[in-house]
């Protein structure tokens, strides 16, 4: 039987967790009232961490959803991610609008991705 991982649990969530050669990381945020580029390299800089420490890196992403708070945002969330993400191994991805957690987070990434 395959054995559940948790990383960085706290009381109410873990940061990552993996199971049978995958990895689910919790929903990533920047620090509030900052730029959405600066919340964005904040976010995939944790990322990075979170995945290495779950034995993975951006190059096994599977899946990506990304939240902004205002979807006027796009372009400049989109410069960062496109410098970031790994020419020709772009995960499947979503980018939506939505109110979130609170009101000086402007994106939110959640990722999915493979271990090894």
């Amino acid at each position: 039987m395959a054995t559940i991982e948790r990383i960085e649990c706290g009381a109410r969530m873990s940061e990552a967790v993996t199971y049978n050669g995958l990895i689910w990381l919790a929903g990533q945020v920047g620090t509030p009232d900052t730029s959405v580029t600066e919340q964005t390299t904040a976010i995939l800089a944790n990322i990075d961490r979170l995945l290495a420490a779950a034995g993975s890196d951006k190059t096994r992403i599977l899946s990506a959803q990304i939240w902004l708070a205002d979807i006027a945002d796009f372009a400049e969330m989109n410069a960062v991610w496109d410098a970031w993400v790994p020419a020709g191994l772009c995960p499947a991805r979503a980018t939506g609008e939505a109110k979130l957690a609170a009101p000086g987070y402007k994106v939110e990434i959640i990722i999915t991705a493979a271990q090894g």
